[in-house]
């Protein structure tokens, strides 16, 4: 096993939050995927020797970090903030020198642990710009000490690679201060600095965030907290939250809390929808499967079918039915065109007669619709989702016994049809037909009469025949795989680009 700390490169990082799944993710409360991130801080104190003597000095540590990463994955820090609130005391020194401002350059020891080995990165070149000290007795400064002065330093820091799975911990550790002071004048001060060595005070959980390291192949899964077991969690109101963005994190906790009191008051006042701008984000992947033809008594292959989703169009949590219901929606993209790629099957009509053709499912309508329905109140957090896409079948390139059979340009189903498919599963431990995971999704069609059939003669009756449904029996079964979703706000994770999947039969 390996802990690895290696230097960041100087470009610009952008981490966007969103969910997912985030994830955020339709994937609720599945959310704690790859994609998920989360914003991390942790308050601490530390002992620095300044000329005045020891001090007690506040540091606040911040970074946006994954929820999870694959083994051997490189994990960038982004937003980093170091925040140091430096006492009246500490300034004393450079109010003597007739110091106008004050800045700094910060090196924070993080130590980077999964299991018994741990690791030290340097986080250093964290700049905090001048700031302007505080005049004894004016009220400036730290608004809970108007002589303190806060410095908040930032910058790329190292990414750190974890070699084994398990719960990984990011834990601050010393810290390096090179204050500069400058006059009025912006001149340095004689002397112009102070370099300053500051440990943190014992007695303190210096924990900065845990990420959930799994293998290639294990599915992400939450990292505990210390002293949790593998077992899944307990469910609480608010567990749904968990997994999306910050911001939006924050929101929705405010939201339970303040439903919370309502249902104090009023016990009905139940589910709670949270507007969708704060969770909506995007996501790409391939599904690919086979779709039976009942009357050719044969299967036709479909994909790998590209496919743009809208993640978390509609999320409601209700606490009183310990349910949460995510919708999301999904068009297909061949070609710049709403359809799956066309594919060629043959079929022996009507028992004897070997015919081929070339089938082309249109997507029409509004977008398939996704929606995913989680039962809290179990530990393992069973799901259902369900696919509803509305589709045509266009049929071109006919040969029956290896004669070709002019169809026209127009053969297709005289509307469309309405193809449902459904996926299980769980998130904890994570099984089966989850959005953020993939999975098999499975279903039956109803396959309408066929129109437009026939370029010198009418054919429609004998499509018809060969292949709709009688009356409106889904008799025509369909099974798809659907890939693990690439989505918008991590477009390096280990998902991305979408990968295509092997069809089962």
């Amino acid at each position: 096993m390996t802990v690895d700390a290696r230097a960041a490169a100087r470009r610009p990082i952008h981490w966007a939050v969103g969910g997912a799944l985030v994830v955020a993710t339709a994937l609720v409360p599945s959310a704690e995927s790859a994609a998920a991130e989360q914003k991390s801080e942790v308050a601490l104190r530390y002992t620095c020797p300044f000329p005045s003597g020891p001090e007690e000095v506040d540091v606040l540590v911040s970074a946006v970090l994954p929820t999870s990463a694959r083994t051997g994955e490189e994990i960038r820090p982004a937003q980093v903030a170091v925040e140091v609130t430096l006492p009246p005391s500490a300034l004393a020194r450079f109010a003597d020198l007739d110091a106008a401002t004050l800045s700094a350059v910060a090196r924070l020891t993080v130590r980077n642990s999964v299991g018994d080995k741990s690791a030290d990165a340097s986080w250093q070149d964290l700049t905090a710009p001048p700031a302007e000290l505080p005049t004894p007795g004016e009220g400036e400064g730290n608004s809970q000490d108007p002589g303190a002065l806060t410095l908040t330093a930032t910058g790329d820091v190292p990414t750190v690679t974890f070699g084994s799975p398990g719960r990984a911990t990011l834990a601050p550790d010393a810290l390096d201060l090179a204050l500069t002071s400058l006059t009025e004048a912006g001149e340095p001060t004689t002397p112009p600095g102070l370099d300053v060595a500051c440990t943190p005070a014992s007695g303190q959980d210096p924990e900065l965030a845990a990420i959930a390291i799994r293998g290639d192949q294990d599915p992400t899964a939450p990292a505990p907290r210390p002293g949790e077991s593998d077992s899944p969690p307990e469910p609480t109101p608010t567990r749904p939250a968990e997994g999306l963005p910050p911001t939006a994190r924050e929101k929705i906790d405010a939201l339970t809390e303040e439903r919370r009191e309502a249902l104090e008051d009023d016990p009905g006042s139940c589910p709670i929808e949270i507007p969708p701008e704060w969770v909506m984000t995007t996501a790409e992947t391939y599904a690919a499967g086979y779709a039976n033809a009942a009357k050719l008594d044969g299967a036709a292959a479909l994909g790998p079918a590209f496919m743009k989703v809208v993640l978390n169009k509609r999320y409601i949590n209700d606490s009183c039915a310990s349910t949460v219901d995510v919708s999301s929606e999904v068009n297909f993209d061949y070609e710049g065109k709403r359809q799956l790629p066309p594919t060629k099957a043959t079929f022996l009509s009507y028992g004897f007669m070997p015919t081929t053709a070339t089938m082309t499912l249109e997507q029409v309508g509004p977008p398939a619709a996704i929606h995913t329905h989680t039962v809290t109140n179990t530990p393992t957090y069973p799901e259902e989702t369900t696919v509803t896409a509305q589709l045509v079948m266009r049929l071109s390139d006919v040969e029956v016994n290896g004669v070709p059979l002019d169809v026209g340009p127009d053969c297709r189903t005289e509307r469309p049809f309405e193809q449902v498919l459904k996926g299980y599963g769980q998130s904890y431990p994570p099984a089966g037909y989850l959005v953020a995971y993939g999975g098999t999704l499975t279903g039956y069609a109803h396959i309408p009469p066929f129109e437009g059939c026939g370029a010198t003669e009418d054919l429609d009756p004998i499509f018809t025949s060969a292949i709709s449904s009688p009356g409106k029996k889904a008799d025509n079964y369909t099974k798809m795989t659907q890939a693990p979703l690439c989505v918008a706000t991590n477009p390096e994770g280990p998902d991305c680009p979408p990968r295509k999947p092997k069809p089962e039969r």
